[in-house]
């Protein structure tokens, strides 16, 4: 396999992935030309989204990046609190109807919230870790995450461990208890 094949697969390429991934799902919200059924479905799938993409995050990205980079344990704790925030939000906007008025006014903030968040990533945290890990080792981590995703919570849980080994252990049953309510609600994600 070539080194471009290698690094398409590593843990940068696979939140970068992400992190459009995302925002194409913000343009699509922000367009305002919906029905407000097909709004609320879309920000369903945005906070599952962004559940499952934080959950990987905390489980297999911070803890390296407190190992190993310099000054890892201050940004990934302004990370982590970033985390929390969206995650307020996101628990905020799951009752709401999007005929509500705050509505739009929460999806704003947590969609500017992450944005900041994606743009600190992409500046600070992803070219730290790109400098102290190996391609074997960003490899494995993309491989990690992706697959994290797949069993990761679907909804917020803002009370929930966001440090190992809580988190490896707590996030797989939540998940599970996440994927039944979306079956029994219709919550399509």
């Amino acid at each position: 396999m070539s080194t471009t094949q290698q690094s398409a697969d590593d843990l940068i390429h696979a939140i970068v992935r992400d992190h459009r991934g995302l925002e194409r799902v913000f343009s699509e919200v922000e367009r305002h030309n919906h029905s407000l059924d097909y709004r609320k479905n879309l920000v369903d799938h945005m906070i599952a989204d962004l559940v499952r993409h934080s959950v990987a995050e905390e489980q297999f990205v911070y803890p390296v990046a407190r190992d190993r980079v310099e000054g890892g344990d201050e940004l990934v704790d302004h990370e982590i609190a970033e985390h929390a925030r969206a995650e307020r939000l996101m628990k905020e906007l799951e009752p709401l109807d999007a005929s509500d008025p705050r509505f739009d006014d929460v999806v704003a903030q947590l969609i500017d919230d992450v944005r900041h968040h994606i743009e600190d990533e992409e500046r600070d945290l992803l070219p730290a870790l790109r400098a102290q890990c190996s391609e074997g080792e960003l490899r494995d981590l993309g491989r990690k995450v992706i697959v994290a995703k797949d069993d990761a919570p679907t909804r917020p849980h803002p009370g929930m461990p966001d440090k190992p080994p809580a988190n490896l252990i707590l996030d797989a049953g939540v998940s599970i208890i996440d994927k039944v309510r979306d079956a029994l609600s219709d919550r399509r994600v």
